[in-house]
C-alpha cells in the first residue's frame, strides 16, 4: 500500500477559516484578510440572492427545488469570485479597519506618526 505526501505548501486562501484561526503559521494580518473576504462574501450572497428573485411570482410556471439548487449554486459561486477578486472592495475596507483596531499591520497608522 503506497501512502503519498501531502502538499507542503498549502495556500492560506484554501484552508477554512476555522482552520486558519488556530494555525499559528498563518500571520494575523493573513486571517484578517481572509475574514474579510469571507465577510464580503457573505454580503454578496445576501444582496445577489435578493437581486435575483423574481419580482411577481408565476403560478403557471412555479419554481422546482433543482432550479432553487441551481440558483444557490450560481450565487454561491459568483459571491465568492466577487469577493477573491476584490473588485468590491468592502474586503478591503473592512480589512483596513481591522488591522487599524487590532493593529496587526505593522505600518504606522495615520496619527502615530
Amino acid at each position: 500500500m503506497e501512502i503519498f505526501a501531502l502538499k507542503s505548501n498549502v495556500n492560506v486562501a484554501d484552508l477554512k477559516i476555522e482552520k486558519q484561526a488556530i494555525d499559528s503559521h498563518v500571520s494575523e494580518k493573513l486571517k484578517v484578510d481572509q475574514v474579510s473576504r469571507e465577510f464580503e462574501a457573505v454580503m454578496l450572497r445576501q444582496i445577489l440572492t435578493d437581486a435575483t428573485k423574481k419580482t411577481f411570482a408565476s403560478d403557471s410556471e412555479p419554481e422546482s427545488s433543482s432550479d432553487s439548487i441551481y440558483k444557490d449554486m450560481v450565487t454561491n459561486v459568483l459571491a465568492d469570485s466577487i469577493a477573491r477578486s476584490g473588485a468590491f472592495g468592502l474586503a478591503r475596507s473592512l480589512a483596513k479597519q481591522l488591522q487599524h483596531e487590532f493593529k496587526t499591520d505593522n505600518s504606522p497608522v495615520a496619527g502615530e506618526l
